[in-house]
């Protein structure tokens, strides 16, 4: 049996689609895990997904991608867990269609609720992700190929891409930047 979805907040279309899309070319970053492919897409049901469609998410800076990763692998855990094995990507991103929405006024003028954004622990995430997915999936559905937004773990926005609209073609490896040494901060990226 098919899952029941609700009904599209028509605001909230209109609002994006009232947003001028925007080709997108550029070097972004992602961290995965050692040995993955890091133009595997997934739907994790993360700040900008909610399982209905595949994502890449990455980060316009190297060291907005390790801390992402880093909250992430700790979610919420004082310490880092042990023998993680990831590796950093320098990765080229090109989308046709992108909606640029990156920084929190962006999002509070299409109905977000900034005022907590990214301050809420790994637990608390349901209380800010719901209306994220909402609007990342609203612009996947009016047929937006990714979404630039703000990151919750550090001044550079994120570059998510929807990938069965941007395609295969979308994400080229650059580079491998090698496994990440967690207990040193990113150097010359």
């Amino acid at each position: 049996m098919a899952a029941i979805r609700s009904a599209r907040d028509n605001q909230l279309l209109d609002a994006l689609e009232a947003i001028t899309p925007a080709p997108l070319d550029r070097k972004v970053w992602r961290i995965v895990r050692d040995g993955r492919d890091p133009r595997q897409c997934s739907a994790v049901g993360g700040r900008w997904d909610d399982r209905t469609f595949d994502v890449l998410y990455t980060s316009s800076r190297a060291d907005g991608a390790i801390a992402e990763m880093s909250f992430h692998l700790r979610r919420g855990q004082p310490v880092m867990p042990s023998r993680v094995r990831y590796r950093l990507f320098e990765l080229n991103v090109r989308l046709s269609s992108c909606l640029h929405v990156e920084v929190l006024a962006d999002l509070a003028a299409i109905g977000m609720q900034t005022g907590n954004f990214g301050q809420l622990s790994y637990a608390e995430r349901e209380q800010e992700y719901p209306r994220s997915q909402e609007i990342a999936e609203a612009a996947h559905f009016i047929g937006r190929d990714g979404i630039v937004v703000p990151s919750a773990r550090s001044d550079w926005p994120n570059i998510v891409v929807f990938c069965e609209p941007a395609g295969p073609a979308a994400v080229e490896i650059v580079e491998d930047h090698g496994l990440i040494d967690w207990t040193a901060p990113p150097v010359g990226f």
